[in-house]
């Protein structure tokens, strides 16, 4: 078996399985995906054939269960993208009052914490958004795995830097007990366009759904916006239009501040951040970049990296737009996760002979309920922790 092949990672807060389907074509070997939302559970095993989706909170997840995912294998590798929208630039705006300061899901990352405490895998990684590092949790978190004796990693990435045909920048982490890793360099030959992977999409006006694939889906626009989007340029605004098509909010002082809302991509440029509504037009610079309509659900899926034929909702259930575009706009860029897996493996194969050590020296872990020491720091959220991916 190849060294990488033995490098077996157990995925928290899997979503659709983004991060899963990057790290696999790297080469490593993922054996279980972990999410709270059951919706992720037909992206995830349809696309990856062999490899079990858990339902469950990682919040109440036994350390040993996960143990017994990750086997004999020769090296440990947990992954856990915890839901980025508590450490977003929106919710920063009001920590110091709002109900972003108090929002639970934040425990979710000491929860990972708590695992890797008692697991002690060989490499950890996560993502999150840029805003994550200001964050007392995360800074907890960093402390944590190096009091641990990890070799912590940290810095911002632009995912279109590694091949994603979209603006995202990202914080990655990459930990490991055996020596310095790091996120590999981009290389000159990876940047993508929109043009390189949604060009060649049948055509489809707004509103309709193309019959050899229903991803391949457009949002319906009201008379006014589809008004709107024919007067609009690639990479241009609502500034291009005519005034009596101007929205009041946008002629107010208040307004002129969001030039990019109502806005058509470029073919020749990266996609501006997907976000969890990058199917309304009037979202963000959404706009097909030349067709009178917003992007649909299959192209917003191939700008985050997914395979044109990947499956996100079995084809005997209805469609339903808004949780879809949730789920893909959610998902870690399938490009980020190979560049991750990638260096993981390249960071094993530096150290194989260290690895070898400690997989022989690995002691199983007894299955046990949780101890009253992390019992206790869940107090108040048993009700409230969900693990949407972000």
């Amino acid at each position: 078996m190849a060294l990488e092949r033995k490098i077996a990672c157990v995925d928290l807060f899997c979503g659709a399985g983004g991060l899963t389907h990057g790290l696999i074509e790297a080469g490593v070997n993922v054996v279980a995906g972990v999410d709270f939302e059951e919706a992720c559970r037909h992206p995830y095993e349809a696309n990856h054939e062999g490899i079990e989706f858990h339902q469950a909170d990682v919040a109440e997840l036994d350390p040993s269960t996960v143990a017994q995912w990750f086997g004999d294998c020769r090296v440990q590798v947990l992954a856990g993208c915890a839901p980025c929208q508590p450490f977003s630039t929106y919710a920063l705006r009001y920590q110091k009052g709002g109900t972003a300061a108090h929002d639970q899901r934040w425990s979710l990352l000491n929860h990972f914490g708590r695992l890797v405490e008692e697991l002690h895998p060989d490499i950890v990684t996560m993502e999150n958004v840029p805003t994550v590092t200001r964050h007392a949790v995360f800074k907890k978190f960093r402390r944590r795995l190096q009091c641990l004796g990890y070799r912590v990693w940290v810095d911002v990435v632009d995912c279109a830097d590694y091949g994603l045909p979209q603006r995202r920048n990202r914080t990655v982490l990459l930990a490991s007990l055996h020596g310095d890793i790091k996120l590999r360099d981009p290389a000159a030959s990876e940047p993508r366009t929109v043009e390189d992977v949604i060009k060649d999409l049948p055509a489809l006006r707004h509103g309709a759904t193309h019959k050899s694939d229903r991803l391949h889906t457009a949002s319906r626009l009201s008379h006014l916006n589809h008004l709107r989007i024919q007067h609009s340029t690639p990479g241009g605004s609502w500034r291009d239009w005519p005034q009596h098509l101007v929205a009041e909010c946008h002629r107010k002082k208040t307004g002129k501040k969001y030039p990019a809302v109502y806005g058509r991509m470029r073919y020749d440029e990266p996609a501006p951040t997907l976000t969890t509504q990058f199917y309304g037009y009037g979202n963000g610079r959404f706009g097909h970049p030349t067709q009178a309509r917003g992007i649909s659900l299959r192209e917003g899926a191939l700008l985050q990296g997914f395979p044109p034929d990947y499956s996100f909702i079995a084809d005997d259930r209805p469609l339903p737009l808004k949780a879809l575009g949730r789920m893909i706009g959610n998902a870690v860029p399938v490009d980020l996760g190979r560049v991750i897996g990638e260096s993981i493996v390249e960071h094993v194969k530096q150290h194989d002979e260290a690895f070898g050590s400690r997989a022989k020296r690995r002691q199983p872990i007894e299955r046990s309920s949780l101890s009253k020491k992390h019992a206790g720091g869940r107090n108040g959220d048993e009700r409230t922790r969900r693990s949407v991916h972000a």
